[in-house]
């Protein structure tokens, strides 16, 4: 298998923080994103809408999106399954995972593409070009502390997004915490919930992936 990475992207980093916690090895390549490696014509034969992360198998079929790519992974090395244990819990993951990736990502993503200089015109990933908006810049700013709120509130009761289980709900909100910092957004500190389980799950040796 080859793995098409980028290190400075969030998204990619779901996924290697998913084979860390798994000791999962795969061939990686990586892809510049900055230096806009996404559109050569060599990586569009993998990857026609130019987006990170790509897993391609050893018989050429090739999966994109980290949900996808992380269930794939999940599932051929089944020890220490991250996407539940149980039916319920598989569907309660994929719950908190959706609403991870709904409130927090949208929001990082709606921040940092219509606000950042260097994304002007890109404020959508992909092959297609759309202009910024700025209202859109300042809205994503206020989700991304709604989301940090409901997130303290729901520790308040819970190790994790699903009970007492480290799931991939828990990468994704990791790494959606450590995208906010790209729009200058950190955990408040009043926010002690929010702050145990981020400190808990940062310690992980997983969290350096």
């Amino acid at each position: 298998m080859r793995f098409y990475d980028c290190t400075t992207a969030p998204s990619p980093r779901r996924v290697r923080v998913l084979m860390a916690e798994k000791g999962i090895e795969i061939d990686t390549i990586q892809i510049d994103l900055f230096k806009g490696e996404q559109f050569s014509e060599a990586f569009k034969k993998v990857s026609p809408l130019s987006e990170v992360p790509v897993l391609v198998l050893d018989d050429g079929t090739t999966i994109t999106q980290v949900n996808a790519i992380s269930r794939y992974l999940d599932e051929i090395f089944p020890e220490n399954p991250l996407h539940g244990r149980t039916l319920v819990e598989r569907a309660r993951v994929d719950s908190a995972n959706s609403w991870v990736q709904m409130n927090g990502f949208a929001a990082g993503a709606e921040a940092f593409r219509n606000f950042t200089p260097g994304f002007k015109n890109r404020a959508m990933p992909g092959p297609h070009n759309y202009s910024q908006i700025p209202e859109l810049a300042e809205r994503g700013l206020l989700r991304i502390d709604h989301f940090f709120a409901d997130l303290d509130a729901h520790f308040e009761s819970n190790e994790y997004l699903v009970d007492d289980y480290f799931s991939v709900a828990d990468i994704s909100a990791l790494v959606c915490v450590d995208f906010a910092k790209w729009v200058k957004k950190r955990i408040p500190e009043d926010h002690k919930n929010l702050l145990r389980w981020y400190d808990q799950v940062n310690q992980r040796p997983s969290a350096k992936a």
